[in-house]
């Protein structure tokens, strides 16, 4: 229980200093930058299924592929960037990300094969979100937490980079060009990060063994009660992020370059409102935050279950639930930066990121297999709705229980 106050004695209640600022703008760009990356097979998956005669489920599996590897691969980087820092660990996955990149540009998008090889090791740059979030949450004092890493969620826009530029770039100027830019920028991101980027002082290092750190992490509830919350929020934003521009393509018959615009109108919606979910939740508390937000998701998923025209109705659903999404997703993150010890919030985020990463991984792959065998989305919508209904009612007993069992003795450091 010592080291916590260690960490706190560094930003006194309010105080952030612009260094802080600095990592935390850093942060966010790197975040954003391998997003970017990991999102990049997203936009073509219709061309895939086109060019390469692709089932549905085929379809869907291209684009999750590296989705669950970037989810479960935040269990360990988090747990990692607890030992090593920020610091070390941001240039590595950045540096590590450029050769799934550069293999799927120049050689890996003639198959299926080579596409889920290539997707599986892009899936990398997915575990940038578990390096960013300890290390932001060392330079920020409690009651500014819940802001700078709901600002460093921002860098999940990443993914509406990519949506707005693959298509566009491969349409302009052929396949590979897309995914060398994207190499590019991570080169660049990787040396100034090796740089300028700098760890806490103070931080709390954990000195056991990484297995011991990883169990005593799951010992935590805080860990479970994030992570189930985490796979709804985070979860249904990944899942509408990738699997979008499909949805609106085969069940509203819209052009892939118009698909692909709207779904990054969902994904900037979500990105701009995951501050706002943060700076909400040091004010009224993230239980609050959270009750508010998937209500209003379950209001959205059954609206959009009757497949409305989209315009306006099944436009403003859709918004409306990216909002509740990106406000959710940084509730959760404010709960876990002040609920968990300060040594081990690397390898909660660790956990509840990967949580994150499979909740979304699942939804693509049971809505092409339903929209296979029923030619339609609306039980896929359904099952959302009764989820964020399940994770509502969680949030109001359990969780607020939790809270309010543990916020004293945590805040009393």
């Amino acid at each position: 229980m010592l080291q916590p106050s260690v960490q706190q004695s560094e930003a006194p209640a309010g105080a952030v200093s612009r260094q802080a600022w600095l990592m935390l703008t850093l942060a966010t760009v790197g975040f954003a930058v391998n997003f970017w990356a990991w999102a990049l097979l997203s936009p073509l998956g219709p061309r895939f299924k086109e060019s390469l005669d692709l089932s549905s489920f085929e379809q869907s599996l291209l684009v999750a592929v590296p989705v669950i590897v970037g989810s479960l691969g935040r269990i360990p980087v988090g747990a990692l960037t607890d030992r090593f820092g920020g610091r070390v660990m941001f240039p590595i996955v950045s540096a590590v990300t450029i050769v799934p990149v550069l293999f799927l540009g120049l050689a890996g998008h003639d198959s299926l094969a080579a596409l889920l090889v290539g997707g599986f090791f892009l899936g990398i740059g997915g575990t940038a979100f578990a390096v960013g979030v300890p290390m932001v949450s060392a330079w920020f004092p409690p009651e500014r937490r819940g802001l700078a890493i709901g600002i460093f969620g921002v860098g999940m826009g990443g993914t509406a980079i990519s949506a707005l530029s693959t298509v566009k770039l491969v349409d302009a100027h052929g396949m590979s060009t897309p995914f060398l830019i994207t190499a590019a920028v991570l080169a660049v991101f990787a040396v100034v990060s090796a740089l300028l980027l700098r760890d806490a002082p103070g931080r709390a290092v954990p000195t056991e063994p990484l297995t011991s750190r990883l169990g005593a992490t799951l010992h935590l509830g805080v860990t479970w009660q994030a992570a189930a919350l985490y796979a709804v929020a985070f979860g249904g934003y990944v899942a509408f992020s990738v699997y979008l521009p499909t949805y609106l393509k085969t069940g509203y018959s819209l052009e892939q370059a118009d698909a692909a615009n709207r779904m990054a109108g969902f994904v900037l919606l979500a990105v701009a409102m995951r501050p706002v979910g943060g700076w909400l939740s040091d004010r009224v508390g993230a239980v609050r935050v959270l009750g508010g937000s998937l209500a209003v998701v379950v209001v959205g998923a059954l609206i959009q279950s009757l497949t409305p025209s989209l315009a306006p109705v099944g436009t403003i659903a859709f918004l409306t639930m990216a909002a509740a999404l990106g406000a959710a997703s940084g509730a959760v993150f404010a709960l876990v930066a002040l609920l968990a010890p300060a040594n081990k919030v690397g390898s909660v985020t660790g956990v509840v990121g990967a949580a994150g990463g499979l909740g979304g991984f699942v939804p693509p792959l049971v809505m092409g297999a339903l929209y296979g065998a029923l030619s339609s989305y609306a039980i896929g919508l359904l099952l959302l709705a009764a989820v964020a209904a399940a994770a509502l009612a969680f949030t109001c007993t359990g969780v607020r229980q939790a809270v309010a069992r543990r916020q004293v003795p945590v805040q009393s450091h």
